[in-house]
């Protein structure tokens, strides 16, 4: 239905006892939680979907004043419209409203008395199956002067559900046997507090590896509680580094995560040869970011481990993704190779490397996804974008996977979508032998247990795989 354009009242001349008008909603899941916001009614019967299974009627029910403001709704804009004063208001709830009810509500007038302008208005309010859901009366003083004004419009609500993001992704590994995890060098607040978290969610059965001492000093003064998890005693950030990938490499863990040591310093020990954990394939580095603006999760590479990426390197940083979206249930994801322009221009090598890597897709040296390139950023998550510019391809406004021309522009963007667009992040070292969280001391809790779920989904594919 197409809004009207302006709002107009009826004034008490101009309502008959007997006219009545009508208006109709479907209940939604963001009608809950925006009255819940704006009322500071959280009882879990309208916002606690575990909750209110066990309750009486077994799912999750509008806040009853819902129903009462559309009736509100009903006085103030239309009938009578603006001008109009409530004086009095009953209401008898009959039945609750659940998502996907399509109430209508109707109003009528009854009662006209002309001394004070008051009209007194029965109220019902009734279900899709026609079922009585709420009736009442109210008396207002009617508007005697006649109110015209173009109608405002509101901006539009945005509702940013991290928690219901964050749990989302947890729930994917449901039934899944947590991964066994050496965390190298917990030795701070947020890395330790991290790993706990995760274990309390199932994700991990953690090995921290590094001072004994320090470690349970840290989990003291901060109230985390270790339990029974396993603490190999090494010295410092190196022996730490240098024994959390040999416990990977001889299959006492399936996944390694750094703790509170440098990058550099765990993945010297990861590319070593001979005794890490490098495969033929180029390690690189993938966020997996979900972002409340965009309809599906945007896998970002490489933003944390190959700074200038040569075209071989970039060949094995999208297969790596591809192999990662494919863990993630997308079965042939759409590849964007980012750069400023859509054009190829030998001026920018990112354009030329992005047109190399769709050949190469083309000649089955890149598998299980459709590639494109080179998009503009705008290109490659907006179908208008791609349209305006008259770019035609199945990447264009629906990308799956954003691949960067280099780190800085990668680090960035996953950045700015964290910061700017709310975006839950969580982040994975692929290609090599297990997967790898890297932290950074930025990160929450809730990111790093993030991370840990999706390096979770990944050593339950290579189990699935050993099968």
């Amino acid at each position: 239905m197409i809004p009207m354009k302006y709002i107009e009242n009826r004034t008490y001349d101009e309502i008959q006892v007997g006219d009545s008008a009508t208006l109709t909603r479907t209940l939604k899941p963001q009608d809950i939680q925006l009255f819940a916001i704006m009322s500071g009614d959280v009882n879990p019967a309208h916002v606690d979907p575990e909750y209110a299974k066990s309750s009486m009627f077994r799912e999750v029910i509008a806040h009853g004043m819902w129903g009462g403001a559309l009736i509100s709704t009903v006085l103030g804009t239309q009938f009578p419209g603006p001008g109009t004063i409530y004086i009095d208001q009953t209401l008898h709830f009959s039945r609750p409203v659940g998502l996907g009810d399509i109430i209508t509500v109707t109003l009528k007038a009854t009662r006209k008395f002309d001394h004070n302008h008051h009209i007194i208005f029965d109220c019902l309010c009734t279900n899709q199956d026609g079922q009585k859901v709420i009736a009442g009366t109210a008396e207002v003083l009617a508007p005697t002067e006649k109110i015209k004004r173009e109608r405002i419009e509101m901006p539009e609500v945005t509702l940013l559900d991290r928690e219901a993001r964050y749990q989302h992704l947890l729930d994917r590994t449901k039934g899944m046997p947590p991964a066994l995890m050496a965390v190298a060098h917990p030795c701070d607040a947020e890395s330790l507090g991290g790993v706990v978290t995760a274990a309390e969610a199932g994700l991990i059965v953690p090995i921290l590896v590094g001072p004994e001492g320090k470690i349970r000093a840290i989990a003291r003064e901060h109230g985390f509680d270790l339990g029974s998890m396993e603490i190999i005693d090494v010295a410092h950030s190196h022996d730490a580094a240098t024994q959390a990938v040999a416990l990977v490499r001889a299959g006492r863990a399936e996944a390694l995560m750094k703790g509170s040591l440098h990058t550099d310093e765990l993945m010297a020990e990861v590319v070593a040869t001979g005794t890490g954990l490098r495969t033929q394939r180029r390690i690189s580095h993938v966020f997996i970011a979900d972002v409340p603006t965009y309809p599906r999760t945007l896998l970002i590479t490489d933003a944390a481990i190959n700074i200038e990426p040569t075209l071989d390197d970039k060949v094995d940083i999208v297969q790596n993704a591809i192999d990662l979206a494919h863990v993630l249930g997308v079965p042939d994801p759409k590849v964007a190779i980012l750069a400023a322009v859509e054009t190829v221009t030998a001026k920018m090598r990112a354009t030329i490397d992005a047109s190399a890597l769709c050949k190469m897709a083309d000649r089955g040296q890149i598998t299980g996804g459709v590639l494109d390139g080179p998009l503009a950023f705008d290109n490659a998550v907006s179908i208008v974008a791609a349209k305006t510019k008259g770019i035609r391809s199945a990447v264009a406004g629906r990308a799956d996977i954003l691949v960067v021309p280099d780190l800085e522009s990668g680090n960035m963007l996953a950045k700015q979508l964290e910061y700017l667009a709310e975006a839950l992040l969580a982040g994975v070292v692929v290609g090599a032998s297990a997967p790898i969280v890297l932290t950074s001391r930025a990160d929450t809790a809730e990111a790093r247990s993030a991370s840990c779920a999706i390096a979770l989904l990944m050593a339950n594919a290579k189990r699935k795989q050993a099968i």
